[in-house]
Formats: C-alpha cells, sequence, structure tokens
C-alpha cells in the first residue's frame, strides 16, 4: 500500500509539473543524481567522458528548473568540477584534465540558462507550457479567421502568408452570416506591425472585431471599431480594414474602407477588373471618423478580390504596379475558375516579400442562376 500510494503521488507531481503547475523537484532530483555518474565516468575514463559533458545537466536545467532550484544544481557541478579538477590532476599534464577553458564553457552555459530560467519566472508561463499557449494562439486566429459557409453557386476563400515564414501574422479575417443567413460580413484587417510582433495585437483585435460583427448595423462596424482601437492606446495603434457586406441572394454588396487598399472586382461580362475603392481613414488614429461606402453587384460569373497591402505594395514596387501584376495573375483562373487561386496567387505575385500578406476571394459561379 505504502509503495502504491508512493507511485501515485510521484505520477501526480510528474503530471502536475509537466503541465506546469507542480514543483521541480522530480527534474532537479534527477538532474542532482546525473551529476556524480558523469563525474564517475570522467574520472574513469576522461577521454570518452571528458569533465565538459558537465554541460549537459546544466543545459537541461536551464529548460526545466526554476531560478532557485537551478543555483542548487550549479553549485553541485561546481563540486563535482572541483573533484575532477583535484583527481585529474593540473591540466598542463594533458588534454583530459579540467582546463581553463571547460570551466568557461561550463560557466557560461550556466549564466545563460539562469537568464533564460529568470525570464520564464517573470514571464510566469514554464517552458513545458509556453509551446503550447503558441501553438494555441495559432490556432486561434486560424479558427477566427475561418469563412463560414455559403450557398450553392458561390464560392469563397481565404489565404493567408506571414511574413518571414513565421506562424503568426498581424493580417486576420473575421467572418459571419448575419440577417439570418442571408448577409456575408467579412472584415480584412492589416494590423501595424508584421509577424510576431503584430500577432499578439491580431488576437485582441479579432477577438474583439469578431464580438461586434453582426452585433451592429453594418454601417456602425468600423466607428465602433475605431474607438475600440483608440481606448487600447497602443504605442503602434493604428490598422487597415476592409468591410464587406454581400447580398448572397442578389449578389449586391457594400464595401466599407478604413484606410486599406481598393478592393478589385472582375465583370464576367467584360472581361475586365475594376477597383473598389471606399473611403475611409486609419482605425485608431482619430475619434469621429467617418467610413462611406462604395457599393456593387457580384453577377454570375463575377470575382471580388480583397487584399492587404503586403500583397501588392513593396520597397520597390508601388501599389498600382502591384495591382496590375496581381489582376495579371488572376486573369490566368478565369477560364478555369478560382478554387484554390488564392495561395498561388500569393506564391506568384508576392512569395519573398518580407510582410505580412493576405488574399480573400468572393466568387459567385458562372452556373448559378441569376435571381430576379
Amino acid at each position: 500500500m505504502q509503495w502504491h500510494r508512493a507511485r501515485v503521488g510521484v505520477r501526480r507531481s510528474a503530471v502536475d509539473y509537466f503541465r506546469g503547475d507542480g514543483s521541480d523537484w522530480i527534474a532537479l532530483v534527477g538532474l542532482l543524481l546525473t551529476i556524480p555518474v558523469l563525474a564517475v565516468m570522467t574520472l574513469a575514463n576522461s577521454v570518452w567522458c571528458s569533465p565538459g559533458t558537465l554541460v549537459l545537466p546544466i543545459v537541461a536545467g536551464g529548460l526545466l528548473l526554476r531560478p532557485a532550484s537551478l543555483l542548487g544544481l550549479y553549485a553541485a557541478a561546481a563540486t563535482a568540477l572541483i573533484v575532477e579538477s583535484v583527481q585529474l590532476g593540473p591540466y598542463t599534464e594533458g588534454p583530459s584534465r579540467v582546463t581553463p577553458g571547460v570551466v568557461l564553457v561550463v560557466a557560461a552555459c550556466g549564466f545563460f540558462g539562469l537568464l533564460t530560467a529568470q525570464f520564464r519566472s517573470r514571464v510566469g508561463v514554464p517552458w513545458r507550457r509556453g509551446g503550447t499557449m503558441l501553438f494555441d494562439l495559432r490556432e486561434r486566429i486560424r479558427v477566427q479567421s475561418k469563412l463560414p459557409t455559403l450557398p450553392h453557386g458561390w464560392h469563397r476563400e481565404m489565404a493567408l502568408r506571414p511574413a518571414g515564414g513565421q506562424s503568426f501574422s498581424g493580417d486576420f479575417v473575421v467572418a459571419a452570416r448575419t440577417n439570418n443567413g442571408r448577409t456575408l460580413e467579412a472584415v480584412l484587417t492589416d494590423v501595424s506591425g508584421k509577424g510576431m510582433d503584430a500577432a499578439s495585437r491580431a488576437l485582441l483585435l479579432s477577438g474583439a472585431f469578431g464580438g461586434l460583427l453582426g452585433s451592429l448595423p453594418p454601417h456602425a462596424f468600423l466607428p465602433a471599431a475605431n474607438g475600440y482601437l483608440l481606448r487600447q492606446d497602443w504605442d503602434e495603434g493604428f490598422a487597415t480594414s476592409i468591410h464587406l457586406v454581400l447580398d448572397v441572394d442578389s449578389g449586391d454588396y457594400e464595401l466599407y474602407s478604413a484606410g486599406h487598399p481598393p478592393g478589385l472586382q472582375l465583370s464576367a461580362g467584360s472581361g475586365r477588373w475594376e477597383e473598389k475603392a471606399a473611403e475611409g481613414p486609419l482605425l485608431g488614429v482619430y475619434d469621429g471618423a467617418q467610413f462611406d461606402p462604395v457599393k456593387g453587384t457580384l453577377r454570375p460569373g463575377d470575382v471580388l478580390m480583397l487584399f492587404t497591402d503586403g500583397l501588392v505594395e513593396t520597397s520597390d514596387r508601388d501599389i498600382v504596379e502591384g495591382m496590375d501584376r496581381l489582376t495579371g495573375e488572376a486573369d490566368r483562373y478565369v477560364a478555369g475558375g478560382f478554387h484554390g487561386a488564392a495561395w498561388h496567387l500569393i506564391e506568384a505575385v508576392a512569395k519573398d516579400v518580407n510582410d505580412d500578406r493576405a488574399l480573400l476571394l468572393i466568387c459567385r459561379e458562372a452556373t448559378a442562376p441569376a435571381l430576379r
């Protein structure tokens, strides 16, 4: 019975520890036990097990232990180095002794391990949970950017590529079916900054914008978003945004813009792309901003593209040239359809751009019957 209780206690402690909720005594005991083992192996054969192997528990301790426990581990490692130095003799007698270089390497690893442990302690997130939290953050942004299903005759897709190949982006989409499912509302936003620098603000804004979407009339969404952004009082507090309000029965839509690049509509009848530029200032710049919509209609075969500036504007290419290149690449999909085109368009137009890039496609299928 006592053995069973001991096993259960150790197992619970291990589970709590790896969840980040418990003490680190199990890891400390395990690492402390490795130090005398390494010391004995070094004294037995210093050629195959050099004194520098004490770096291994020190590096592991920097990842696993809290600062107070880490100091105890360092004291044990220093004691082992002293014992090895005395038993092996002066370092001048051979390369397998405790040399000043070995001491410096072990001390440097210990110093950086302590800095890492102190940073984790200050943030309050154990390393075992840090990766999980980042993964959860990425998945929440991805779920919030998921587009709702549209009725037969419509196609929608969204592609997002963060800067530098990272998993986090300052661009995001929130979308919902409102008005009893008759209306699609989608908001594409570009937060100031890029990649990891903008990810936390993008997550906060995407949650807030998702709550506002559908709770307010379409014309009141951007003013409310602007007020929310102003209340945050961030140093980099501005963002651009474009708000699509689409009637999926008639194909009529309104575009509201807050300093965002214009949308592009392909007319199936003429085969030409037309800019849809609404008027409105950046979000988070000043209170009382007005946002005037531009109206349009998506007929069977028409396509509407919404995108962020990272897709069409770079340091050596202005936005007009970038939009021309985007429409030129998009023309290749007119005959075969735009299914799966969003990601390929980003690859073709802005593959190596060091900025967040996002593209939203709304297509009305040519086979869909025109509603009267």
